[in-house]
């Protein structure tokens, strides 16, 4: 036990006022003259012992002011906590009652914000489930067994490997996948313009295939621009004229021929090093510059087999893994930093006992008046 204010014990000092009213309020010898006593020698008088009268009394009162002083002085219990019994949690749209079936034992949550029981109504899905399992390692006292039921395939990745400061066993619940998530996301789709030569387009028709894109769209005319998630192919060496500059600092993406400026960023290179692609970021969207003949027979940088490749990511960053295998996803074990011990302050307990304390003191003093005035 420590004390979280040492200082609070200067009221002990209180304890010095029920002494001195008993000590003040003892019961004094009235003197009585009688005449014929007059004419004796006077004596000396013995010397009185110091006594206190009703010493219950005196003893709860003086109990009552010591546990006042260590209520103020704020004790506290710095020993580890039990730890409570095991939890399992069950994560949103699994049958939590068919996991648990007829096993009343254990603290049974389900997997979402604020950990609500099961017998509660389930949440909807859509919290990320690794970070939920994250905040719950972290209110959970060293030491609590933890099972996780999770369904498999595990939704909500973000991307990091879980790791938590304790063991768990981990059951995933094997669940059909919706189409919606097994859809992966379409590659890009390149529109040129009409007037494109013939080696120019039969390079970016091989480009579409290589990305599983096998029907090219239709040419762009003279003035039209691009539709909104297209990524327009501007073949000729000349500038960009202003319409397609102000598609482009909308957001939108450019493959372009002409050459690159010095703020533009290499993405690939040859062989020996000789750069072979160009990303500039314009406004809101991105400028990607292949510059040379696009010709296959005569320009060497469209035969790289690390172009269509690097063109993809570059168009098309791969999203963050937000479905996996859930058998692979078990979280590891890892080692935290030692926790400070939880403190615990037995303040209610404390004030019970003053409250009691109170009440017998009244009643005893009560008590003693009545035998005094009888």
């Amino acid at each position: 036990m420590t004390l979280l204010f040492p200082l609070g014990l200067a009221a002990l000092a209180a304890v010095l006022l029920p002494l001195l009213i008993h000590l003040a309020r003892r019961h004094p010898y009235t003197p009585l003259d009688f005449a014929a006593l007059r004419w004796l020698r006077a004596q000396i008088r013995p010397r009185q012992r110091i006594r206190f009268d009703d010493w219950p009394l005196l003893l709860v009162r003086l109990v009552l002011l010591a546990a006042l002083a260590l209520l103020l002085a704020r004790p506290a219990f710095t020993g580890p906590a039990p730890a409570p019994g095991a939890w399992t949690v069950v994560a949103p749209g699994l049958d939590a009652t068919g996991l648990r079936g007829s096993a009343d034992d254990g603290n049974w949550h389900w997997l979402a914000p604020g950990f609500p029981g099961i017998d509660q109504a389930p949440p909807a899905p859509g919290a990320s489930l690794p970070s939920l399992l994250r905040e719950l390692d972290a209110q959970l006292p060293a030491g609590t067994a933890l099972t996780v039921h999770v369904p498999d395939p595990l939704p909500g990745l973000d991307g990091a490997r879980l790791q938590l400061s304790r063991e768990v066993q981990w059951r995933p619940q094997p669940l059909p996948v919706p189409p919606q998530q097994r859809a992966a996301t379409p590659p890009p789709r390149l529109r040129v313009l009409s007037d494109a030569s013939a080696a120019a387009q039969h390079w970016l028709g091989a480009l579409q295939r290589a990305w599983g894109t096998q029907a090219p769209l239709a040419p762009l005319a003279a003035d039209a621009l691009p539709e909104r998630g297209e990524i327009g192919v501007w073949s000729r060496g000349e500038p960009l004229p202003s319409h397609w500059q102000a598609w482009l600092r909308d957001g939108g993406h450019v493959l372009a021929a002409a050459k690159p400026t010095t703020e533009a960023s290499v993405l690939l290179r040859s062989a020996d090093g000789a750069p072979l692609l160009w990303q500039q970021p314009i406004g809101h969207g991105y400028l990607l510059s292949l510059p040379g003949d696009w010709n296959t027979a005569s320009n060497a940088a469209l035969r790289d087999p690390q172009l269509p490749r690097t063109l993809l990511l570059a168009l098309q960053p791969p999203p963050s893994p937000r479905l996996g295998d859930a058998q692979d996803q078990a979280p590891q074990q890892t080692t935290l930093p030692a926790a400070t011990p939880p403190v615990r302050e037995p303040t209610t307990w404390l004030l019970l006992a003053i409250v009691l304390l109170f009440a017998l003191e009244r009643w005893m003093a009560s008590s003693a008046r009545r035998r005094v005035a009888a």
